[in-house]
């Protein structure tokens, strides 16, 4: 199965909640860099609890590793950093969800996400700024250079397509100036 169909797997049971959301992590950083291995997607999205029920069903247990109820309604309800894993069984692909909850940040990203079509395949796309700072502060947390290599990737491919002038706003409020100057 090629790895596209495998990001549909779950696109396309997303598509059927009439949800906001979007790509994000290392599938954004192929669109705006340039090709790498990657064993996952993430998503951010918005998830009321209204919409839990449809969510678990949509991922049954008997195609999905799907968190229980209980879990999942505490991740809904963080004010930030809300997360779980779903795992599709046949193929073992994994998709990091990412609750926005109220984070202004995520919140703005979700509302300017890019539409893009790749193989067929409508995702809808971190704006690339986002991607940046997520790089950058996962990159403060465990100081892995895969993600200082996909921003350097990015700014040669994607350059055209960046709002410096916002960046540079983001990458202040969220004291990323040190590791910028990294990849800058």
């Amino acid at each position: 199965m090629p790895e596209l169909n495998l990001f549909q797997i779950f696109t396309t049971k997303l598509n059927k909640l009439n949800i906001q959301y979007m790509v994000t992590g290392s599938v954004a950083s192929i669109v705006y860099g340039e090709p790498r291995l990657t064993h996952d997607i993430d998503i951010v999205l918005t998830l009321s609890l209204d919409k839990m029920d449809e969510f678990v069903n949509l991922f049954a247990i008997n195609e999905f590793y799907c968190p229980p109820k209980e879990v999942l309604k505490i991740e809904i309800l963080k004010e930030n950093r809300g997360h779980c894993n779903l795992i599709h069984h046949e193929t073992g692909f994994k998709a990091d969800i990412y609750f926005s909850g109220n984070d202004e940040f995520q919140l703005w990203a979700l509302n300017n996400t890019k539409n893009i079509t790749l193989e067929g395949l409508n995702l809808p796309i971190a704006p690339v700024e986002y991607v940046i700072i997520k790089k950058l502060e996962f990159y403060n947390e465990g100081k892995s250079q895969k993600h200082l290599k996909d921003i350097k990737s990015i700014l040669a491919n994607s350059s055209d397509h960046i709002n410096f002038q916002l960046l540079e706003k983001f990458i202040t409020q969220r004291a990323l100036s040190q590791n910028w100057q990294l990849v800058n």
